[in-house]
């Protein structure tokens, strides 16, 4: 293992902001613990679209080109958007403040990875998917990612109050519309 203590504080984030206090100071751009954090990310979220997709479409069969596609083009958007994000932080001359949350919210995106471990195994081995619990799975995953950006919201309250209009901003163009584009992209127009 890596990092047998920093994964033992990693698994409780979610409930104690220790791991973000302590790791924060000292992040690397490249950091093998986040790096296989983040690989496994990619591999877990794959697998549960996978999953999802096979019982959306009553067994629908992906092709081997979409199969490597998908992991991919995943790893692709989550770096490209960091990268937007690191780059507007040195335009803009705050790259300390910016680091901090993109570690905050990279964090929380590594620990839906871990999550969907146990789920993806129940899914695959024991429980017969249905739409209630693909839609439950889904619920759990954007009520963590919720929790996720409103510690990184508590932690830089002061910050975001005094530039508010800056702040809806950036939840405009860097968080909601990347997700609209996809949207618009992947689903068929009407």
């Amino acid at each position: 293992m890596v990092s047998p203590k920093r994964f033992d504080d990693f698994i409780f984030v979610l409930g104690n902001s220790k791991y973000l206090k302590i790791y924060s100071r000292d992040q690397k751009f490249l950091d093998k613990f986040d790096a296989l954090l983040f690989g496994n990310l990619i591999i877990s979220l794959s697998v549960f679209i996978f999953i999802s997709y096979q019982f959306l479409t009553n067994g629908g069969i992906l092709s081997t080109g979409l199969k490597i596609k998908l992991p991919l083009s995943i790893a692709i958007l989550i770096l490209i958007k960091v990268l937007v994000e690191r780059l507007i932080g040195s335009l803009l001359e705050i790259d300390k403040l910016l680091d901090q949350y993109l570690f905050q919210k990279i964090t929380y995106k590594n620990y839906l990875g871990i999550l969907l471990l146990p789920i993806n195994a129940l899914l695959l081995f024991s429980f017969q998917p249905s739409l209630v619990i693909i839609y439950l799975i889904i619920i759990l995953l954007l009520i963590v990612n919720i929790i996720g950006l409103i510690t990184s919201f508590k932690t830089h309250q002061s910050l975001i109050k005094s530039h508010y209009f800056y702040f809806i901003l950036y939840l405009c163009t860097l968080e909601i519309s990347p997700y609209i584009i996809l949207y618009k992209v992947f689903l068929p127009n009407n």
